[in-house]
């Protein structure tokens, strides 16, 4: 599993039309996506599991890891590939407890390193640093400077993720600085086209190799 944190991360909006968040999903993973986290700070627990269901399915037909963002325990009722944790969902030593060794478990570090090696040192398969640019979800959240990636390169064992605001041209300055994966809200889910925009994110990691 840890070898496919690679690529673009789609982050799934704050959509409630499931059949319409399903088809943008789709679109992302027809475009490449190698990762998708279902995120939606807005739904109720009974709509959190139809979406996930139908979005996991869709996951599942192109091969891709799917993971649940912030519900530990709606990523072990659905059996999901792994969950994301903020630093107020709990402890990701007691979330490695109960999905076992092989799940991914993702963790936010914000803007410290030392909440990656904490991270990693608990159990994390994955760490996201951000956010790096301003970013129209979270506006309120803490910048992360590019030099933080270069450093976790060096002194993380596990993939590295950026977040935060991120678009095709920043994208460049992410991968360039060592990120393994972007994780992508509105510059892929808001594009007119989301297979094209998937795509295009995707070029850029081809570019780099």
């Amino acid at each position: 599993m840890r070898s496919k944190i690679s690529g673009l991360y789609a982050v799934t909006p704050d959509e409630p039309d499931t059949e319409l968040l399903t088809a943008k999903v789709r679109d992302a993973l027809a475009g490449g996506a190698t990762l998708v986290q279902y995120r939606n700070k807005t739904a109720d627990a009974a709509l959190r599991l139809v979406q996930a269901k139908a979005l996991f399915k869709a996951c599942r037909k192109h091969d891709v890891v799917f993971i649940i963002n912030d519900h530990l325990e709606l990523a072990l009722e659905i059996d999901a590939d792994g969950v994301h944790l903020g630093d107020e969902d709990g402890s990701i030593a007691a979330a490695r407890r109960k999905l076992g060794p092989d799940k991914i478990l993702g963790a936010s570090c914000h803007n410290l390193l030392q909440n990656a090696l904490d991270a990693q040192r608990a159990g994390a398969t994955y760490v996201a640093f951000g956010s790096f640019f301003a970013s129209t979800v979270k506006p309120g959240a803490v910048h992360a400077p590019l030099e933080l990636l270069r450093e976790a390169k060096r002194k993380v064992s596990v993939p590295v993720v950026a977040i935060g605001g991120i678009t095709q041209a920043r994208a460049l300055q992410l991968i360039a600085a060592g990120a393994d994966s972007v994780a992508v809200i509105s510059a892929l889910f808001d594009a007119p086209d989301v297979k094209l925009a998937a795509q295009q994110f995707c070029d850029l990691f081809r570019q780099r190799s």
